[in-house]
């Protein structure tokens, strides 16, 4: 083709009609998000209206230093089980990478994606800690991949089982009944069981979306998700009990706690704040005081959020540090 080919070829006329969607809803996103955070502002103020602070505080005070050593060691071991998550990766990719190297990349990962958001933490920050371990862009997809399907079929195992044997009652007047959740639970465990069938008797084993090659795990790796997943969020309820009154049983305080993982999911707020204390005061202020279960959170995002966020990021400046290190040494004479 010409110059003047060139000049008078003809436009895609279907460029105009396909951009129109995205530039609508980049017209409304920045109104939406904005009136959506406004509301979520007038929530807490009025929830923190309602709070006895005086209360709030003296609970904090009063944490023995033995309360605290139990939830900071259930912390650690929640941490290598979802470091865990990326060892599965390690059989389904099939690439040789030791467990020293693995582990420290799913506990920073962690970390990062639950104070700065999956984006930050799960995709972002595996793909820079692999790359450096000479993993594919392909392989680094699909070890993100199984760590997301291990974590929510294990959500969805224990939730299904949480939720349909009617441990949890929700308060009246809320738009899902009780009833309503049970439902919610045997749902959620016949699609955990549809999981698992597929893995042992699905005759096609692979797919291919977008150009990446997705293959169905064998029956054993499903189990070893279900169970590695679903034993992180028992641990993580553990956190929380050990830390909330003594008048609450585990199993309550693992259910709220499932429900207000779905809630903080929608919401997309960086470490789900203000959601979680929202929907623990809201389902079980019925039980306790609210001062006390505020209390609670605040130890809990403490220590299973911030305090393992900044060793972490040591970590990753260690590990960035060795990087340079060995960047430099193949040109030192």
């Amino acid at each position: 083709m010409n110059h003047s080919e060139a000049q008078t070829a003809p436009r895609d006329s279907r460029a105009p009609d396909q951009a129109k969607p995205t530039s609508r809803w980049s017209r409304w996103k920045r109104p939406l998000t904005l009136a959506f955070f406004l509301l979520l502002i007038v929530l807490f103020t009025t929830l923190a209206r309602r709070i006895d602070w005086s209360e709030v505080f003296d609970t904090l005070a009063d944490f023995k230093v033995r309360t605290l050593i139990i939830a900071a060691g259930l912390t650690i071991i929640s941490f290598i089980t979802y470091a865990c998550f990326d060892l599965i990766g390690r059989t389904y990719i099939r690439q040789k990478l030791g467990w020293r190297q693995i582990l420290p990349v799913g506990v920073i990962s962690y970390a990062f994606n639950l104070n700065l958001s999956a984006w930050v933490g799960g995709i972002a920050m595996r793909y820079r800690l692999y790359s450096r371990l000479g993993v594919s862009t392909g392989n680094i997809a699909k070890i993100l991949g199984l760590s997301l399907a291990t974590n929510w079929f294990g959500y969805m195992t224990l939730a299904g089982v949480v939720f349909s044997s009617g441990l949890v009652t929700m308060p009246p007047g809320w738009k899902l009944s009780s009833g309503a959740l049970q439902g919610v639970g045997v749902l959620l465990l016949l699609a955990s069981a549809g999981y698992l069938l597929a893995c042992r008797f699905s005759k096609r084993r692979a797919w291919t979306i977008r150009g990446m090659e997705i293959n169905l795990p064998s029956l054993r790796m499903a189990i070893l998700q279900l169970a590695l997943g679903a034993l992180n969020w028992s641990l993580m309820a553990a956190v929380i009990f050990t830390l909330l009154p003594s008048k609450l049983d585990y199993p309550v305080v693992l259910g709220v706690l499932l429900i207000s993982s779905i809630a903080g999911v929608i919401t997309h707020i960086p470490a789900g704040l203000g959601v979680l204390e929202a929907v623990f005061i809201a389902l079980l202020q019925h039980e306790v005081s609210r001062g006390s279960l505020l209390a609670g959170l605040i130890a809990y995002r403490a220590i299973y959020f911030i305090l393992p966020l900044l060793i972490t990021v040591v970590m990753y400046l260690v590990i960035e540090a060795k990087a340079k290190a060995l960047r430099v040494k193949p040109g030192v004479k």
